[in-house]
Parts: structure tokens; sequence; C-alpha cells
């Protein structure tokens, strides 16, 4: 089986059936890789990028496309490394190994399809016969009975695990707001945690995402997140993730001496080296690494390896479509430190249409996927019922550029 073309599809759909993250984000882009051959299977891969920028991903795809050209999948680390090497000016991190990301999960999906194996049987197996997972709730919507209601929405869903943004999004109230006094916010999240623990009980897990690296006007300092997350010790927070900016790795080394809270982030680290200075500096309690954003599923099980020899676990991130979804779900179970999958909840057709039946949940767990490859498909009619729609990549607002949807 030889590779004759490698594509991208973009597409644009519905963000989620949620109602609650719909509060915040109405749609999505996505860009998925598909990987032709001389036979009748096809390789599909999803990288992150599309999220954010999908109008830069077919270039870079096509930047790539001779590397693969000809070739077969009997090694996609070689395939790998001489894509990362073409590109070793501006590819080691950031959005060119982002991209690189998309082009070999499609390779691995491929080499599943052509072996008639799972994809994470293909990582060196399979370390768990089930994983616990949480519903990926987006901001705290307010007032505090709509935060009731959806947390209640998730549990019905199945989900035994909860991760809720700070400060809160208030439609009826001047919309987002979190305080900026240290103190006030500690109080601030303290008062929510207390009520969320008093709503759902003890037995369901709760986790904090700062969105740190979002905050252009507010990110927290290490003495702010220091008092933030003291004040929550007391409501058996799971993990709080990213509570200083992205690239403030000393910060993080410190804040992990400070709180007994176990300290998650990660999610923007990009390439095994990029990921070996903050593993290092022992900066995450939780590292979490994403399967269409690291660098490729090779780099994923790298970055994993990497924190498990220093104790630690990973919780997987994927904000992604239906693609990033399964990527994430087949390298956790190839890893044995995994300590939870993070799921978006109540997900819309970028994903329902792509992943179908091959995401199964049962009491509150992930089963492991049993399809060959990825389990995704990527069909004429899905490509026709998502056209994409410039400019619907996601941003972070700043005065002259104002995300309205």
């Amino acid at each position: 089986m030889k590779i004759t073309d490698v594509r991208t599809v973009l597409l644009t759909g519905p963000c989620t059936n949620d109602p609650f993250l719909s509060e915040a984000r109405k749609r999505r882009s996505a860009a998925f890789i598909e990987i032709i051959t001389d036979t009748e299977l096809v390789g599909i891969g999803e990288t992150y990028i599309g999220y954010f920028f999908p109008e830069s991903v077919p270039g870079i795809v096509d930047f790539f496309k001779p590397i693969l050209i000809g070739q077969s999948v009997d090694n996609i680390a070689e395939l790998w490394r001489r894509m990362y090497h073409a590109g070793n000016f501006w590819c080691r991190t950031g959005m060119g190994i982002s991209v690189l990301n998309g082009i070999e999960a499609a390779l691995w999906d491929l080499k599943g399809k052509m072996t008639g194996l799972p994809v994470y049987e293909l990582l060196g197996g399979r370390k768990h016969d089930r994983l616990p997972c949480y519903a990926t709730g987006g901001p705290s919507n307010y007032p505090k009975e709509k935060l009731a209601a959806k947390l209640d929405h998730y549990l019905k869903l199945g989900f035994k695990g909860v991760k809720l943004g700070v400060g809160c999004l208030d439609l009826s109230n001047k919309g987002w707001h979190m305080p900026r006094a240290k103190q006030e916010i500690a109080e601030f999240e303290a008062d929510k945690l207390a009520f969320v623990r008093s709503h759902i009980g003890k037995d369901i897990q709760i986790m904090l995402d700062g969105h740190m690296g979002n905050s252009w006007f507010n990110t927290w300092d290490l003495d702010t997140a220091t008092t933030v997350l003291q004040a929550l010790e007391p409501y058996d927070l799971l993990f709080f993730e990213e509570p200083l900016h992205y690239t403030d790795a000393a910060g993080y080394a410190e804040l992990c001496r400070r709180t007994t809270i176990p300290i998650a982030g990660g999610e923007c680290l990009t390439g095994s080296a990029e990921w070996k200075m903050f593993t290092d500096l022992s900066c995450f309690d939780i590292g979490q690494p994403d399967a269409s954003f690291t660098g490729g599923l090779g780099e994923f099980m790298k970055v994993a390896a990497m924190l498990e020899a220093r104790g630690r676990k990973i919780a997987t991130h994927a904000w992604g479509a239906g693609g990033c979804l399964m990527q994430n779900i087949h390298c956790a179970f190839a890893c044995g430190n995994t300590l939870i999958v993070e799921i978006p909840p109540d997900y819309a057709g970028l994903h329902s249409d792509i992943v179908r039946d091959s995401f199964r949940m049962e009491n509150g767990d992930v089963l492991p996927p049993e399809q060959a490859g990825l389990g995704i498909v990527l069909t004429d009619n899905v490509k026709m019922k998502y056209p994409f729609i410039p400019g619907s990549g996601e941003f972070n607002s700043v005065p002259g550029k104002i995300l309205t949807d």
C-alpha cells in the first residue's frame, strides 16, 4: 500500500449541543487531514490548529505532502522525523508541529486500518480496561441556579466528574465576570466550590480551570494563584488547571510546592523538547498533552513517559472535534499513567457524525475503542453538511479583534 495524496478538509459546524457551553461559543471550525492510498483505505487525522486558525492548515499540509507521496506506513516514526527535519526552523514548536500532529495521526489511523488493530495497540498496547472521564464544562454559568442546572445536566449524561472555569458567565448581569483583587477572587471561587459541593456531594470529581493563558486582562501572578488555591484546599479538587500563564515555568514549579491541590497544565505545549523543559522543572503534578496538538501520537507517548518517570500522571486535553477526541482516547489507553480523560459533553455533529459509535461511555468511564484505526469517519455527506466558513476559528478577544460568536 502506497500513499498517493494528502488532503486538508476544513469544516465549520455547531460548537456543541450543550446549552450551557453554547452561551460562550456557538460554532467551531475543524481541520482534518486525509491520506489517500492506492487501495480503498484512507487515513484520517485532526490538528487542533483547525479550531483556532484553520486557514493556515492547507499550506502547511501541502509543504509536507511530497515527503509522504509514494511511501508506506511501515515506519511512521521515520516519516515524522523527515517532516520534522524539513521544517526544523519553524516546526520545532507551535503551529508547524501541531499541523504535523494531524498528518501523523492520519498515518496511525491508516496503519490501524491496514492491520485491523485499534491505534492504541500500535502505540504499545492497551494499559487500561476502562478510564474515568469528566465533562469539560467551560464557563461557570451564573446565577447559581443555572450553575446547578449545568451540573445536573452533566450528571444526567452519566458523568462522574466536571470541570468548570474560574469567574462566571452571567448573561443576566454584564456577561463575563471575575474579581480582580486576589482575596476577592479567592472568596468568589471558595463560595462557588462550597455551593458545587453542597449540590453534587462528595463522590463527584470537581476540577477548576483558570484559563490563564487566555486571559489578556487579568492573568494571575504567582501570589494571586497561591492565595486562591490555598483557599480552595478544603474542597477536594482533583486538580486545578492552568492557574498561571502558559509561559510561567518557574511560577508553576513554585506553585506546586505551595499548595496541596494538584496543579495541571501543558495543553498549549508542543513537542517533547518543550515539554521536557517543563517536566524537568517539575512544573505540573498532572500533565495535559493533547494528541491533536502536542506534535503527534508518538510525541504524546514520549511526553507521557517523561511524566511517568517523575511519578506524574496525565489528564488528556481534548477540545478539538471528533478526531481530536479519538486520538486522545487511544493515547490515554496506551499510557499507564493516565488519570482521567477530558470529554466534550453533549457534543454536536463535528463529533457525533465523525466518531459515531467509536466513543463509548459506561458508568462515568470511557471504554476502549474496538474499531481498527482511530475509529473515525469523514464521509462526503459530512463534508457537505458542514461547509467551512472563513473566519470561524476561535481567538482570544483583544481591542480591535473581538470574538462575537
